[in-house]
């Protein structure tokens, strides 16, 4: 249990950590944002840059996970407390995982980097701006400790697993269409769908938001649209 004594110097350490889980969250952002700007204008030099940043972005996710050990052995947090330095360290799983998603899709777009476009790209930049609002609204969330904002963050989580299907039918067609297609179709599909767990990892920081603020351990999908086949 904190003492008093021992209260800023915890309240502090604290502080660091969380302001390192903050700077994690930009990071994966700008790999998510930085990877679809490349493909968009097959810029190899950009996709390059965002798998060799994955590195920092390891390297950060180890620095917050030991910080956060060391102030549970040191301190020995209860209830709130312990919640926030748990939540944060699952968080910061996530975010990494986030980073690496990032990568993947830089990696896909220089293989492909050389190649005429099969069609304009115009839904997958669309996933990943709604991503990008989904990873800085669920850091506000946490900055905040809102609750109401993490569950919003989960409903937005649909638009982005409906453009995934759009896409997946899209590609579908065209690979139907010719067979020429269907190589550079599956590299867009697998950009398609590493955006779309990237979403459900957002939604899995909101869920140890809600936890950490509230005690309560809840599913994305209650705040989300009933699936298809499971209404009532």
């Amino acid at each position: 249990m904190v003492n008093l004594t021992g209260r800023k110097e915890f309240d502090e350490s604290l502080q660091k950590i969380e302001q390192d889980l903050l700077k994690l969250g930009s990071l994966a952002e700008d790999a998510i944002s930085n990877s679809i700007w490349a493909l968009q204008k097959q810029d190899d030099t950009l996709a390059l840059k965002v798998i060799e940043g994955d590195d920092i972005l390891d390297e950060l996710t180890q620095q917050i996970n030991e910080q956060a050990l060391m102030l549970i052995a040191r301190f020995q947090p209860v209830a709130l407390d312990l919640r926030t330095i748990s939540s944060i360290l699952h968080m910061a799983t996530d975010l990494e995982r986030i980073g690496d998603l990032g990568s993947g899709v830089a990696k896909v777009a220089r293989r492909i980097s050389h190649e005429p476009l099969i069609k304009p790209l115009i839904d997958i930049p669309r996933m990943g701006e709604r991503i990008r609002e989904m990873i800085d609204a669920s850091l506000k969330a946490f900055m905040n400790r809102d609750c109401a904002l993490a569950r919003e963050v989960c409903a937005m989580d649909d638009e982005v697993d409906d453009l995934d299907r759009q896409i997946f039918r899209e590609l579908l067609m065209l690979m139907m269409q010719n067979p020429r297609n269907i190589e550079q179709a599956m590299h867009l599909i697998l950009i398609s769908r590493n955006l779309e767990r990237a979403g459900d990892h957002v939604t899995n920081l909101c869920e140890h938001i809600v936890y950490m603020t509230t005690g309560a351990f809840v599913k994305a999908g209650d705040f989300r649209r009933p699936q298809r086949g499971k209404e009532g």
